[in-house]
């Protein structure tokens, strides 16, 4: 389980959490979705211990991460994956070696772990070949790197996934099929997931309930069901100014 409480933040003089309060249970879907600007990455951030907040307090599992000594953030990491907006991969690794980069340090020396076979494990269930593992990521479309980011970030049976936009910048056919691959890995592994994004098509399809952060706080919440039939006016104007796609 991951808590938030009373979280706050300021950045460049602007406060852009203002007091976050959210639960997200385990085995949870939870997207996060507002207005750019309106902390949705900062808070990720703060749940993995990439960020310190002002006040207020961020638990993984029983553990405060902001107040956590060096074991217990390894401890807290080693129970999150991070797909980073844009995928992030190491261009002068090969895919392989980026996969390996998503394994805790020491892994591949561990007695009985073959590393190759999880390699392969992982770019199975996000649909590609062993052919690509000793491409550069320069040699990949858009779409086939956010793949191996994906995979990179399942391949340490993590508990917890946090996605970063992960549909930002792709065509809607490569759109929705990454959107299919997150709900079937989320399947597949039976990961707690969070999801960042200003898609509400992306929302609806992969939410268990639906986190519209607003000012700062959580300014409304509930299912993909809940919130298009809600007469909450900040969930209307939001919405309504945001184009609907249908995700097959």
């Amino acid at each position: 389980m991951i808590e938030i409480e009373n979280l706050h933040k300021t950045l460049s003089g602007k406060e852009v959490l203002a007091g976050v309060d959210l639960v997200i249970a385990e085995g949870e879907s939870l997207v996060i979705m507002g207005p750019s600007g309106t902390g949705k990455s900062v808070l990720l951030k703060h749940i993995v211990g990439l960020m310190d907040p002002d006040a207020g307090d961020v638990r993984v599992d029983g553990i405060s991460v902001p107040r956590a000594d060096r074991r217990e953030i390894a401890e807290v990491r080693s129970r999150i994956a991070y797909v980073f907006q844009n995928s992030a991969l190491f261009d002068s690794l090969t895919v392989r070696g980026n996969l390996l980069m998503g394994l805790p340090e020491g892994t591949c020396d561990e007695p009985g772990t073959d590393c190759e076979a999880l390699a392969r494990r992982a770019l199975e269930l996000v649909n590609l070949g062993d052919d690509v593992l000793e491409l550069l990521p320069a040699k990949l479309s858009g779409g086939m790197q956010r793949r191996v980011g994906i995979a990179r970030a399942i391949i340490g049976a993590r508990r917890y996934i946090l996605y970063d936009e992960p549909t930002t910048g792709l065509d809607p056919v490569n759109a929705t099929r990454i959107n299919q691959l997150i709900a079937r890995v989320n399947r597949d592994i039976d990961a707690t997931s969070v999801i960042v994004t200003h898609d509400v098509a992306s929302a609806f399809f992969l939410a268990d309930r639906i986190v519209l952060l607003s000012l700062g706080v959580v300014q409304a919440e509930g299912t993909p069901d809940e919130l298009r039939t809600t007469d909450d006016p900040v969930v209307r104007e939001f919405l309504d100014s945001t184009p609907e796609m249908e995700v097959a």
